[in-house]
């Protein structure tokens, strides 16, 4: 497969996994459970404000890796020391952010599919509110964050096309010329490329956004019985 042509960082075949291979892996899952259980008693035993998110054994069982969580810095070269001195191995401790953690730990988004950040994507990338308001998304925190609490990655994925779209597109609330009379934009369809258009006479008309024309219209809006 060409390299161009990978969304991810390729990784290098080293051999074929033999059945001890196997069965070592199996063995450091099990014992990474375990240690899972342990980091967790003495995190509390040093009274230390973090959150133990995953244990990992390198694959010769020679180093053990705990990934954390916490709000500021966390001073845990007791708690290494306590961890070193209970299974006799290379103890290393690595804080990472909440999106990091999403990543580690894997799971499913409101999409119903398994997370970006764990599925492909390599790095993480900044995504703002803006890109929210692009899509006329809600901009309640709760409807647009993932399972990291974060903003949803996938809302830079087609901000690009949104943003392009609409730029070719009259924005709601604005005056524009249709066949049926000078009329404003309350409504706009990017997807069917339509624009719900109420006129000066007040009703209000369908129309393609083909049929639009844009210039510094005035729109003086009257209602029937008036006339």
């Amino acid at each position: 497969i060409p390299k161009s042509s990978l969304h991810v960082r390729a990784l290098k075949v080293l051999r074929e996994a033999t059945d001890e291979d196997l069965i070592m892996a199996h063995e450091n899952r099990v014992s990474e459970r375990r240690a899972f259980k342990i980091c967790l008693q003495k995190i509390e035993e040093h009274n230390l404000p973090m959150k133990l998110s995953r244990v990992k054994y390198t694959f010769d069982g020679d180093k053990i890796l705990f990934f954390f969580t916490a709000e500021g810095r966390v001073d845990f070269r007791e708690l290494v020391k306590d961890l070193a001195r209970t299974f006799r191995k290379r103890i290393e401790l690595i804080q990472i952010g909440v999106r990091d953690e999403a990543k580690l730990l894997g799971g499913c988004g409101v999409c119903g599919r398994p997370l970006c950040c764990t599925s492909f994507m390599d790095q993480f990338k900044a995504v703002n509110i803006k890109m929210a308001k692009n899509q006329d998304l809600s901009l309640i925190p709760s409807k647009i964050s993932g399972l990291c609490g974060r903003l949803f990655c996938c809302l830079r994925f087609e901000d690009s096309w949104y943003c392009e779209v609409k730029r070719s597109l009259p924005r709601r609330g604005e005056v524009i010329r249709t066949p049926y009379g000078v009329g404003k934009v309350l409504e706009v369809d990017i997807f069917d490329e339509t624009l719900k258009v109420r006129l000066e006479d007040e009703s209000e008309v369908k129309i393609e956004a083909s049929e639009a024309i844009r210039g510094k219209w005035r729109y003086n809006p009257r209602r029937l019985e008036d006339e």
